[in-house]
């Protein structure tokens, strides 16, 4: 495959010229990365991206100029995106933790109340199905597990946890509605 630039003047590489030149510089442009982004997972996607943007823009390359140089700037500037978006992902990052927190200590009386009321409720409920509850979540059993052991369908144990969880989600909102009248 010929890329044809549109000057006259017919600078271009074939593919394989471009992939021979693109080898021969390959470890220089990692190491170039790799003084800006020393993870090196991260620098070889780097090249990789510059790989990309070099190959589009092979038609500005004077092949009568040495190619690492020239690629090196590529580098530079995939590299530089990557440092902005690994930037703006961490401030994110961050904002979100901070968010999260807010809103823990916001509702924390509610949250530990929600505990509270989940703990007696579960002390009312049929054994059996307050069993169904331990071993599911607590003891991390599978609902195929849960079928062999109770001697029911997955369909019919799936089903028996829903009913569970609308009864303990029903038990919960009575009692905060009450605690809310006092």
């Amino acid at each position: 495959m010929t890329v044809v630039p549109p000057e006259s003047n017919q600078r271009c590489c074939t593919h394989k010229d471009f992939i021979r030149l693109f080898l021969e510089a390959e470890k220089d442009l990692l190491r170039y990365v790799m003084v800006l982004i020393p993870n090196v997972a991260d620098a070889r996607d780097v090249v990789q991206e510059a790989a990309v943007a070099l190959w589009d823009k092979i038609d500005r390359y004077d092949p009568e100029k040495p190619f690492a140089p020239w690629a090196c700037r590529f580098a530079l500037n995939e590299a530089k995106m990557f440092l902005r978006k690994k930037s703006r992902q961490k401030r994110l990052a961050d904002e979100v933790v901070d968010l999260l927190e807010i809103e823990r200590m916001e509702n924390s009386e509610r949250l530990d109340a929600r505990k509270h009321f989940l703990k007696e409720c579960l002390k009312v409920l049929p054994q059996k199905n307050a069993k169904l509850v331990n071993d599911y979540y607590f003891n991390e059993l599978t609902v195929e597990e849960l079928g062999k052991h109770f001697e029911r369908s997955v369909e019919a144990v799936y089903k028996t946890l829903q009913r569970v969880r609308h009864a303990l989600h029903s038990c919960i909102e009575n009692k905060l509605q009450l605690e809310a009248k006092l």
